[in-house]
């Protein structure tokens, strides 16, 4: 499958939805339970970024927790979603590609929060969307991924792909340096593997 043809699929399931959220296969209408975990435990101060935002519950909660953020999806439809639900909120919400970032957006958020992003894509843009996402890290920011994940050698048939370990470590050759990694299991999901890791630029 191309980035094409991945962009299409999303559009399509946001339009088909016709403002249905229980329509959106990933939407969770909560914010994600590691994210407010995070959230809980730690200052929200500067810039933010949410990657493929969705719905924009994570991107709201963030905002809520003080951080300024801007909150990104390829989805124009999804787009125009969040800023008709959350009219009230400082989040900005941008239809962005992110293979197709401006320079002004790289180096400059303070915390990135990616949830399942990274999986959606087909498996030979993994290293690519990792770079693109590490790039917007300032530098001593963090970046907090959850992924589901994988064993070495296991095979799914996505979309969506699940991330091995060592994929999520990809993080580390764009000079992000791992704080934590956690591993859980949930019966829920594409796989009962969770992953939660916490980076931080150099």
């Amino acid at each position: 499958m191309s980035i094409e043809k991945s962009n299409k699929f999303f559009e399509s399931i946001y339009k088909q939805s016709q403002g249905d959220e229980k329509q959106v296969p990933w939407a969770e209408m909560r914010t994600n339970p590691y994210l407010e975990e995070y959230l809980q435990m730690n200052l929200g101060e500067g810039k933010a970024i949410v990657i493929g935002c969705g719905l924009g519950d994570d991107a709201v909660a963030m905002d809520e927790a003080g951080f300024n953020v801007t909150a990104i999806d390829i989805s124009e439809t999804a787009i125009a979603w969040c800023k008709d639900k959350y009219d009230y909120t400082n989040v900005n919400f941008k239809v962005q590609d992110i293979f197709e970032l401006p320079a002004e957006m790289l180096g400059q958020y303070d915390f990135i929060f990616e949830a399942r992003t990274i999986q959606s894509l087909p498996l030979i843009y993994r290293n690519k969307i990792i770079g693109a996402i590490a790039s917007l890290l300032a530098p001593k920011g963090k970046l907090l991924a959850i992924a589901n994940g994988k064993s070495e050698g296991e095979r799914f048939n996505g979309p969506p792909w699940p991330l091995t370990r060592n994929e999520l470590r990809l993080f580390e050759n764009y000079n992000c340096n791992e704080l934590e990694f956690s591993i859980f299991s949930e019966e829920k999901g594409l796989s009962k593997l969770k992953f939660r890791a916490l980076y931080q630029g150099t």
